[in-house]
């Protein structure tokens, strides 16, 4: 997958509130698909659908033990995003430099 989808990808799944609540909750720890979507408010089918997102973007990794569903976020899901901020802040800050140098040769 190229890095900009990746980076789509993870904006797009952070980009839906249940998606972020479902995050918050995987943050503590593993836990049941089913135990998962008790305190949403939202029916199981459409956990699962989130989760199949969440998933896709590589921040939430799922494995299946019986009948038994257990998810779990994976921070590495970020790196995409965090290397994508990194690279936008090193830009800005280069600019802003620049911008402060011609400032101040001006006045001088």
């Amino acid at each position: 997958m190229r890095p900009a989808a990746n980076v789509d990808r993870v904006f797009h799944s952070l980009g839906d509130p249940m998606r972020r609540a479902i995050l918050e909750r995987l943050s503590e720890g593993p836990i049941s698909v089913s135990r998962l979507a008790e305190p949403l408010n939202i029916t199981l089918t459409a956990v699962v659908q989130h989760l199949q997102v969440l998933e896709e973007s590589g921040l939430v990794r799922t494995e299946k033990t019986g009948r038994v569903r257990t998810c779990q976020f994976d921070p590495a899901g970020l790196a995409a995003v965090e290397e994508w901020i990194r690279d936008r802040r090193s830009m800005w800050e280069r600019r802003l430099d620049r911008l402060g140098d011609l400032l101040a040769e001006g006045g001088e």
